[in-house]
């Protein structure tokens, strides 16, 4: 999965906005809310953790693909573009993450 896949899927999880509550999972997650999304998240990240210690690769990353998409519903929820995120990530590149983690209990 690519950078650009992960800008469709943020685009999809988007566009969901508008489709039939009956016809789509994540038009239910967001209209339930930011709660909801967010324990979703969190749920979907502990079976991640789990499948991490005693399971598979394939599970890993089937779990893997579950946070990944819970998380880009948890940013649409909450109106967080996936780009302003990325942005985020590529200002930290080339900073130690040492670095960047004292710079943040600094400020």
């Amino acid at each position: 999965m690519s950078g650009d896949a992960l800008t469709r899927l943020a685009q999809t999880i988007q566009d969901r906005r508008s489709a039939a509550a009956d016809r789509s999972y994540t038009r239910q997650l967001l209209d339930a809310g930011t709660e909801k999304c967010a324990k979703k998240f969190g749920e979907e990240a502990v079976e991640l953790v789990i499948a991490s210690v005693s399971s598979p690769a394939a599970a890993v990353t089937a779990e893997a693909a579950d946070v990944v998409y819970h998380l880009l519903v948890l940013l649409e929820v909450r109106q967080v573009s996936l780009n302003d995120v990325l942005n985020v990530l590529e200002g930290r590149m080339g900073t130690s993450g040492l670095d960047e983690k004292a710079s943040r209990s600094r400020g």
